[in-house]
């Protein structure tokens, strides 16, 4: 049932908080959630990295937890999955250079796609972006420009939605970020 399932692209020394936190909330909204890292099967691990703002001129870092993947990145199939996340940290920088990375973020260009932080480095790899505006971590901006979108210099809590594309700055935005990648999934929460 691909209305139900979504895929997030993980990598060693993803930023902690944003693959830990996508993955339990959109679970418990009931979605079948696959995380995958290439190179790594279901039940191995990606080590993450704790990112904080802490008055330096950029983040600071600290080893995260051991976040355990839940499929096999060469068993995945773009077509199952009705959306995709791209959680930010240090993975997408060296994720951007494998072309079966870049086919896999190209696969979802007609779906809804949620990217945070660091995560602006593949879709500008991927070359997904022009005319588009785009939310990444300040640092990135030149890598948005540069692939020809516009970047979004927005609070670092804040999040913005063009088309089925919804990126945000850093992991503050959470809770805007996962509410606008839900909409653009379809899905309505009633309290």
């Amino acid at each position: 049932m691909r209305d139900r399932k979504l895929l997030i692209l993980a990598g060693d020394y993803v930023e902690d908080y944003e693959i830990m936190v996508p993955f339990q909330a959109l679970s418990m909204l009931g979605f079948a959630v696959d995380a995958v890292c290439p190179g790594k099967r279901a039940g191995d691990y990606v080590l993450t990295a704790i990112h904080d703002f802490e008055g330096a001129q950029t983040y600071s870092e600290k080893p995260g937890h051991r976040f355990v993947l839940t499929a096999d990145f060469d068993r995945v199939n773009a077509a199952d999955y009705a959306g995709l996340v791209i959680p930010g940290g240090r993975a997408p920088e060296y994720l951007r250079l494998d072309p079966q990375v870049i086919a896999l973020v190209r696969a979802f260009v007609d779906r809804p796609i949620a990217a945070i932080c660091h995560g602006g480095q593949l879709l500008a790899a991927a070359r997904i972006i022009e005319g588009r505006t785009v939310s990444a971590y300040p640092a990135c901006r030149p890598d948005i420009e540069l692939a020809g979108a516009i970047y979004a210099d927005i609070a670092v809590d804040q999040a913005v939605t063009d088309g089925m594309l919804v990126t945000a700055p850093a992991w503050p935005a959470h809770p805007r970020w996962l509410a606008q990648f839900i909409a653009a999934l379809g899905v309505r929460i009633s309290l």
